[in-house]
């Protein structure tokens, strides 16, 4: 009886003190099943100190315990940020946080001369000071897990006031995107009539599209060198596979990356017939940074060194190279150019563009709620803006949640394809051993829970996608 007198109760309640209910429930209700899938990794962690007898021929045993100490490290991290980051989105709904920052931005525009009636002005004002709380709340965390956890297991090669500039850069370009996008997009609301939500698709898409076109030429070179591939057979043999496929290749440049981190990657970018390919230098073993210290330091007579310098220099010697050899890092791009040739990238595009005409269409429905603003204590107004993050934000989590999950999916089905791809380019062998050097190179723990793994991974697990590739290599 006391339970259904309890829902009763929560029943009776106005609208918008349902709605309000709904959405802490909800966030806490996903916060505690991803804490339940973490700890079940982390007892993984814990729990698998030896090679698995599958890993012997993959991972020596020094590797395999360093991985499970850095992803250990990880985990911990991240149960910490995350408990503290939904404290905080909980205190930040339960005690107005929103409809209070609403009402200073209102203020500061008030000082400069625009009223309430520039309520494009003061959403701009809004968005300015939600991100800089955000930078400032998640430095500390950042900086943690740079200077602390990345540094520990020896991936951070950034200098604090290297870190501090890339912040700053990072958040300036970050506003000087973010609040012209979004003035546009809320003139085209105002403005749009019945139909708002199809001009207000239109141009998220068209602004999508025009940033992945000048993204790496002109905004990635603002955080990093981007240097052309040197002639030679590096670049010869990724002409001629790109040529073999049909990929329009123009440029292939190499991204200095290890001016931050040790992490490796590869990608392509670019539309139609203007295709370049991105290679992080620590991917290559050629000009992997770390190779040429191990050189230098090893070639070096130890002088009058102190103990500790001689030590981290053996550690260096004894680690092996780092990075891929040319033929694995062809494997690898035959891989990325799997993506492209079965149109992975063009189904991704699509569907993001379904998904996010389907939220401006439900948006359009719900905007006239006044329930919905009132639930986050806006009872006076409903600024465009706020219906926006209330919207997309909390109303459709529990939609986001489970297409995320769908995506995550559909991710691992498109990796084993493009791994096939590379298979039939007869990559199959190189690919093997470059996934494994990849893993050793970033550390991955190889082992772990099923349930953790199905609702994380956007990449098969790694044993899964050896599995494959060795079947395939047999055939």
């Amino acid at each position: 009886m006391g339970m259904w007198a309890s829902l009763d109760a929560l029943w009776e309640m106005p609208a918008e003190k349902r709605i309000f209910g709904a959405v802490l429930l909800f966030s806490w209700t996903v916060y505690l099943w991803e804490t339940f899938l973490a700890q079940r990794q982390r007892r993984i962690y814990k729990t698998t100190t030896h090679v698995p007898p599958e890993l012997g021929q993959i991972m020596d045993s020094e590797t395999f315990e360093k991985s499970r100490l850095y992803q250990l490290d990880k985990s911990t991290f991240s149960f910490w940020s995350g408990l503290y980051s939904e404290i905080e989105g909980t205190l930040i709904l339960l005690f107005g946080g929103i409809p209070y920052l609403w009402r200073l931005s209102g203020r500061f525009c008030g000082y400069a001369g625009f009223g309430p009636e520039y309520e494009i002005t003061q959403s701009l004002v809004f968005l300015l000071l939600a991100t800089l709380f955000s930078a400032l709340t998640g430095l500390p965390w950042s900086l943690y897990n740079t200077f602390v956890i990345e540094e520990k297991h020896g991936f951070n090669q950034q200098t604090l006031g290297f870190f501090m500039k890339d912040a700053i850069k990072k958040f300036v370009v970050t506003q000087c995107i973010l609040l012209p996008v979004s003035s546009l997009l809320l003139y085209i609301i105002k403005i749009g009539g019945d139909y708002f939500f199809i001009y207000a698709w239109l141009f998220t898409l068209v602004v999508s599209l025009v940033l992945v076109t000048i993204y790496a030429d002109y905004i990635a070179p603002l955080f990093d060198k981007f240097t052309p591939l040197p002639e030679g057979k590096l670049k010869e043999e990724i002409e001629v596979m790109a040529k073999s496929i049909d990929f329009p290749l123009t440029k292939v440049y190499v991204v200095e990356g290890s001016k931050r981190s040790s992490h490796s990657n590869a990608y392509f970018y670019g539309f139609f017939k203007n295709k370049r390919i991105v290679l992080f230098d620590t991917l290559l073993e050629e000009y992997s940074v770390l190779n040429k210290d191990i050189q230098e330091d090893s070639g070096m007579e130890p002088r009058n060194e102190e103990e500790g310098n001689s030590e981290e220099i053996k550690a260096k010697v004894k680690n092996k190279k780092q990075g891929c050899k040319n033929e694995e890092v062809l494997a690898v791009l035959g891989h990325e150019l799997g993506h492209w040739k079965l149109g992975h990238t063009v189904k991704n595009i699509i569907i993001s563009q379904m998904n996010s005409f389907l939220c401006f269409f439900l948006f359009a429905v719900l905007i006239g709620r006044k329930e919905l603003f009132a639930a986050f204590g806006f009872y006076d107004s409903q600024p465009t803006l706020i219906g926006l993050l209330i919207i997309f934000q909390f109303i459709f989590s529990p939609y986001n949640e489970v297409l995320s999950f769908c995506l995550t999916v559909l991710s691992r089905r498109f990796e084993f394809q493009a791994d096939a791809f590379a298979k039939k380019l007869g990559k199959a062998k190189d690919l093997y051993s470059a996934l494994i050097k990849l893993n050793k190179d970033n550390l991955g723990f190889p082992v772990s829970d099923w349930l953790f793994s199905m609702w994380h991974y956007s990449h098969p697990p790694l044993l899964e996608r050896l599995q494959a590739l060795k079947t395939m290599k047999q055939h």
